[in-house]
């Protein structure tokens, strides 16, 4: 490994002692042992100091150029050395943007996480006294693209999920000069241990059954197996083809959409103790209390609320398919909150985005801006 003597200004050291200059001073610093180890491997290069005139020179100098990084100390203006024959080398700038690679990979976490492009240029102009344009920080978040590609993509046979929440959420996407409405499909499995991870998503063009067996064909052919149950709303495409690609498959329709739906079917004068009544239910302690409950309501709101009895009733025996699994296992798998606190994440970013750009059917959601 190559030593080389550097001298520092005493004065910058000074200064990082005072607030006031400590970041201008750093990045000074930074920058003249920086140029200073540029300027001792062009010697070494070279084989002669300036002007020295020696046996053992190889090359001549040809000037140099000025070549801008921009670090988290604010940006650094080295003096490359040119030789004549163009063949100066150094792994200085690759070293050098390695261990900055923090900063860039910040600029990507700002993005996942719902910062807007005109923001995180403020930021690093703040931060570092140069900026990064949109479209740079654009580029950028391409980077990400094979990391989620591979993600979505990988393996699921190795490990056994026996739950799955799958839900679709409407995103808006640019294609070409037309903005469409899209359906992003997600599925979240537990796994054996109780722990749940997201298996994947889809873009399609609707929430149609052939889009919902399009996604479910391609969970299937990653190795997913062993589903014992799954947890969804009552969307009728998706319920029929998961009964069609999950043959032998408990369906658990989620509960918190079933109250809504009853809810919004009864008159606004039984509401609130309609409610308190299907909540009672939807908790009972097992299956024949269940019924029981779901009897008793029936016969009190069966006139007052036709509409609602009937949804009630119709949705009862899907609703309740969580009663066969044991009962410190069916308060997470009751709903789809899960799922849609992720949704949720999802939907955070897209208030910055408000329109992605519609590529591929895999990563359609994760978008470019």
């Amino acid at each position: 490994m190559a030593q080389y003597n550097i001298s520092i200004d005493s004065a910058w050291l000074g200064n990082l002692l005072t607030t006031a200059a400590k970041d201008s001073s750093m990045a000074k610093m930074v920058e003249s042992v920086l140029n200073q180890i540029l300027e001792h491997q062009a010697k070494e290069q070279v084989g002669a100091d300036r002007y020295e005139r020696s046996d053992t020179r190889q090359a001549y100098r040809n000037g140099m150029y000025p070549h801008v990084i921009s670090t988290r100390i604010g940006s650094l203006v080295l003096r490359v050395p040119r030789l004549r024959d163009g063949k100066f080398s150094t792994e200085l700038f690759s070293r050098y943007q390695r261990s900055e690679q923090a900063l860039l990979l910040a600029l990507m976490e700002m993005c996942v996480n719902g910062v807007s492009t005109r923001k995180v240029q403020n930021i690093t102009e703040e931060l570092c006294g140069t900026s990064f344009s949109k479209s740079m920080v654009s580029e950028l978040t391409k980077r990400l693209e094979p990391i989620v590609t591979g993600w979505n993509g990988r393996p699921l046979s190795d490990t056994s999920y026996p739950f799955v929440f799958v839900d679709a959420m409407v995103l808006r996407a640019r294609e070409g000069n037309v903005v469409r409405s899209k359906g992003m499909m997600i599925a979240m499995g537990v796994n054996r241990e109780g722990y749940r991870e997201v298996l994947g998503f889809m873009v399609g063009d609707t929430e149609s059954e052939a889009s919902w067996a399009e996604f479910f064909q391609w969970l299937k052919s990653r190795g997913l197996s062993g589903v014992d149950m799954m947890i969804s709303d009552s969307h009728g495409g998706l319920v029929k083809a998961a009964r069609k690609h999950f043959q032998g498959t408990a369906w658990q329709r989620c509960q918190t959409h079933y109250t809504r739906n009853v809810m919004e079917a009864a008159p606004h004068s039984v509401k609130v103790e309609l409610h308190e009544c299907v909540k009672s239910m939807l908790n009972a302690p097992d299956i024949q209390t269940a019924r029981m409950m779901l009897k008793h309501i029936l016969d009190t709101y069966g006139k007052k609320a036709p509409q609602a009895a009937k949804t009630l009733e119709n949705g009862f025996e899907d609703v309740m398919t969580v009663m066969s699994v044991p009962a410190e296992l069916r308060k997470r798998l009751r709903t789809t909150n899960a799922l849609e606190r992720l949704n949720e994440e999802v939907r955070r970013r897209e208030r910055v985005i408000r329109i992605f750009l519609a590529q591929n059917r895999r990563l359609g959601c994760l978008g470019r801006y």
